[in-house]
């Protein structure tokens, strides 16, 4: 064989852990209310975004757009506005969406665990006053959701994925069950699931990248990426880009975001 043969681009072998061909991705970790704070990260990417050149640009966004924060129904509202129904940007269901859902279906067990996540802070943002919330029980959250919640938004929420895989990367909301194949994953292990993935060093089938579990700076390993940065406490939402073989890092309260 020709040494030209053997220098051919056709011969290189792509790596393993690559965005699918002229794509570039950035997904964005769990966001939890923080409207400024995503407005903030979507400049830092549109900044980033031009400074690399003509792409195939797409976004991606890891799920938990509620609780916690001040304002998850701004962050809805832009959610909606940036859907343009096809793969352009494509955004996951979190187990934070999941039970506001149930609740909105009548379910008791979800609305007192909406109460434990967070959902205070959802429901003042669509305009529950705080005295009605505080002197509700389970029950009565699920009357202040069904009252509160425009059936557009809880709809929109339904009809989340709950992964998405391109090229090399596989994205869910919380991870996946380890041994079991990723097209055959349960939508709420990939939602709910914590210990039994993150300390599971073997290989997935892909690189997951996913958010769910808070960590102080962003959790890369050999099988997975973790970006949920705990914006709503710290201050730093995340996001992942890639393209080709090359990731990278934004974050907001750093320099550049």
């Amino acid at each position: 064989m020709a040494i030209r043969d053997l220098l051919s681009p056709s011969r290189w072998k792509r790596p393993r852990h690559a965005a699918p061909e002229g794509q570039r991705w950035y997904a964005i970790g769990d966001i939890h209310g923080c409207y400024d704070l995503l407005n903030t990260l979507i400049r830092a990417i549109d900044g980033d975004d031009e400074q690399r050149g003509a792409a195939d640009t797409r976004l991606l966004f890891l799920g938990d757009y509620i609780d916690r924060g001040p304002n998850s129904r701004g962050v809805i509202e832009l959610m909606m506005k940036l859907d343009l129904g096809d793969d352009k940007v494509v955004f996951l269901m979190g187990n934070h969406e999941e039970v506001l859902l149930a609740t909105a279906e009548g379910n008791r067990r979800a609305a007192a665990l909406l109460h434990k996540m967070g959902g205070r802070e959802t429901l003042l943002s669509y305009g529950v006053s705080a005295q009605d919330y505080d002197y509700a029980d389970p029950p009565g959250i699920i009357d202040l959701v069904r009252a509160a919640v425009p059936r557009e938004h809880l709809d929109w929420l339904a009809a989340l994925r709950s992964s998405y895989r391109a090229g090399g990367y596989f994205f869910a909301h919380a991870g996946v069950r380890p041994g079991i194949p990723l097209d055959d994953q349960a939508p709420s292990d990939m939602r709910w699931i914590r210990r039994d993935f993150l300390f599971h060093g073997a290989d997935h089938g892909a690189m997951v990248v996913h958010g769910h579990s808070v960590t102080t700076e962003i959790d890369e390993r050999a099988n997975r990426i973790g970006i949920d940065t705990g914006a709503y406490a710290s201050g730093r939402l995340t996001a992942l880009g890639i393209e080709g073989a090359q990731r990278w890092y934004l974050q907001t309260g750093t320099p550049g975001a």
